[in-house]
């Protein structure tokens, strides 16, 4: 059942001592849908762009009856980088084991942007070697909505995108730190046991449309359930809950967590 309100305000919750180690909580306020939805919001993993970004989306997805965790994360310019990016969002999302009635047997994340590449690569943390930032989750992800994600982070280093945000979140090129982008990259980690929808325009003129051809190639290729729904709009309009595409996107994501 499909609701059209949710709280008024969202819980905070702070899952670390850093002022950016923290995550919203809105709370459907009828009946809810199964599943939990993590919203990771992008701008290449900088200052400018914060979990608010994805306030309206949060909203949006609880009026349609489903919890929903936005997700803040320490960002370039503000302790994050390699590994504290991808250290924080494993955190917030193993934060949601610690909180009362909030359903953890299906998860899925939902990422825009730089967000795309936290939620494809905290879905494929199962298959991290010990030791590795993220490795050996709490919470398991059974699903993935990359929103026009940053899905193949070498070719985002190589080709300077986000004026060189991909080299700056992981230290240096994949040439100078190939382990790093080993683990941090979510096309070096297919197949994963998620299921993968990528929704991307090919006027995307922010993160190139071949970001998530390629990655769906790749994943398919290695048996992985992968699939990409090319949209009309935007880099933006992918992740606004108020546009044209948004109908889209929700059927996708009630195919991953289960139509109810």
């Amino acid at each position: 059942m499909v609701t059209s309100t949710s709280e008024t305000s969202p819980r905070r919750h702070f899952y670390g001592s850093d002022p950016s180690q923290f995550a919203d909580l809105h709370l459907p306020a009828g009946q809810r849908r199964p599943g939990t939805v993590v919203l990771i919001h992008g701008g290449w993993w900088g200052p400018h762009f914060g979990a608010d970004h994805l306030d309206r989306v949060a909203a949006d997805l609880a009026g349609r009856g489903w919890v929903t965790w936005n997700v803040e994360y320490r960002r370039l310019g503000l302790g994050g980088g390699y590994p504290a990016t991808l250290e924080d969002g494993a955190a917030a999302i193993d934060h949601l084991a610690t909180l009362a009635d909030v359903d953890t047997e299906r998860v899925v994340t939902v990422g825009h942007s730089a967000g795309g590449h936290l939620a494809a690569w905290a879905a494929g943390r199962t298959k991290l070697a010990a030791g590795a930032p993220g490795a050996e989750p709490v919470i398991e992800i059974a699903g993935v909505m990359s929103l026009a994600g940053v899905l193949d982070l070498s070719a985002a280093a190589r080709e300077n995108l986000g004026h060189g945000a991909a080299a700056e979140l992981m230290g240096g090129d994949p040439g100078q730190l190939p382990e790093r982008y080993a683990v941090a990259d979510p096309l070096s980690r297919v197949p994963i046991p998620a299921a993968v929808r990528c929704v991307h325009a090919q006027a995307d003129d922010r993160v190139p449309f071949a970001q998530s051809v390629t990655y769906v190639a790749a994943a398919r290729g290695a048996g992985q359930d992968a699939r990409l729904l090319e949209v009309d709009g935007d880099h933006f309009s992918v992740a606004d809950a108020s546009s044209p595409t948004w109908p889209a996107v929700i059927k996708e994501l009630e195919e991953l967590l289960g139509a109810a």
